[in-house]
């Protein structure tokens, strides 16, 4: 592995065989991830509200699916 640093960006080469296409695109989310909550002033409570939010709404949408899907079984 090779990592040249420059004043404006870092530059890593990886040997094809040591890491899979996926585990390099896992490496490249999480530095996507890293880049894009950087400024964030969001607190861990924040996000919490946020994800219980997101699932609340995802299951109101939702459950009628699961609920008629759980009758038909029984």
């Amino acid at each position: 592995m090779v990592i040249e640093r420059t004043s404006t960006k870092t530059v890593i080469r990886i040997p094809t065989s040591m890491m899979t296409f996926m585990e390099v695109q896992d490496l490249l989310d999480y530095l996507f991830y890293r880049e894009v909550t950087l400024k964030s002033k969001a607190t861990q409570k924040d996000v919490n509200q946020l994800a219980k939010s997101v699932k609340k709404g995802w299951w109101e949408a939702n459950k009628d699916k699961f609920l008629k899907d759980e009758h038909h079984r029984s």
